[in-house]
């Protein structure tokens, strides 16, 4: 008999998986959690341990950091100590020459890929601090972040993943966005709208794969403690709890719970075209955060 702790570390003993966007925060979650259940995970980014990604000054600025936290090498270490085997692979997911090398050497390395998750975001590169502002207020270059650096970067590694899947007639694209059912985030009206095309994406990708059964999913964590958001209200994971306006939030691990859970479920495709909320998937298959907490499901004021 295995306990229930050696079950989990094998659910994705047989999984290789692909996470984008993963030398720091739901990325990395992620990737570590599928490494935790024994997968083996690509872990993909710009940031090395050498040469930390240049893009995201305004934001490294704002809070107060040196240089952008986390590599995709110190990602890949933390997958393999969980017990998975983590291999780190740059990319700059804006690129197709490079995302295009990336599933080459995926598929010339495994053979195969079995989850894709869409993780990589530039949306933060030009965030200036200001949260809620009227559109017509907020500079056009947001919409290069979000899109041409966000909702792009999902829809170029899919569009490469599914020939993959298809010919496998088995597989999981997990697009991971941020959904409150289909309320308006006030005063964010770029975030809100990148946010709802990936929900969409991963709902039209759901209709075209279906057939070949594989699914898609959109799954929608809520307010994270990543390094930046730690670090824009002076805390670290140790201490987040002396900050009481920080008491709803859950770590990069719980969405990297979820996305686990979903990969090792024999009947996922029963889900495919949905969003799915990290705390409903906590509660329907029995997990909780890295504290023991069931975190509900995050919800906008008024809801």
């Amino acid at each position: 008999m295995h306990s229930k702790k050696e079950q989990g570390m094998a659910a994705l003993r047989n999984c290789v998986a692909l996470v984008t966007g993963a030398s720091r925060g739901a990325g990395r979650g992620v990737a570590i959690e599928l490494g935790a259940a024994g997968a083996t995970v690509y872990v993909t980014g710009r940031s090395t341990r050498g040469a930390p990604a240049q893009s995201y000054g305004e934001i490294v600025s704002l809070s107060g950091m040196k240089q952008v936290p986390g590599s995709i090498d110190e990602t890949a270490e933390e997958v393999t100590r969980a017990g998975g085997h983590g291999i780190a692979v740059r990319c700059d997911h804006t690129s197709e020459e490079q995302v295009l090398a990336l599933f080459r050497q995926v598929e010339r390395e495994q053979g195969r890929l079995d989850l894709l998750v869409n993780n990589a975001w530039g949306g933060h590169e030009k965030f200036d601090g200001i949260f809620q502002a009227p559109f017509w207020q907020r500079p056009m270059e947001l919409w290069d972040a979000m899109f041409d650096r966000g909702v792009r970067n999902h829809l170029l590694a899919s569009r490469l993943a599914a020939p993959i899947l298809v010919r496998q007639r088995k597989g999981l694209i997990v697009t991971t966005t941020f959904w409150d059912r289909d309320r308006y985030l006030a005063g964010n009206l770029f975030y809100d709208l990148a946010k709802a095309s990936m929900t969409r994406l991963a709902f039209g990708m759901a209709q075209e794969l279906k057939p070949h059964n594989v699914a898609s999913v959109a799954v929608s964590p809520g307010w994270m403690r990543t390094e930046f958001v730690l670090a824009g209200h002076h805390t670290d994971e140790a201490s987040w709890r002396e900050r009481p306006e920080l008491a709803g939030t859950e770590s990069t691990r719980y969405v990297g719970r979820a996305i686990a859970a979903l990969a090792a479920d024999s009947r996922v495709l029963e889900k495919t075209g949905r969003v799915l909320r990290v705390g409903d998937l906590a509660v329907e298959y029995g997990f909780t955060d890295i504290d023991g907490r069931t975190v509900p499901p995050f919800e906008l004021d008024g809801s």
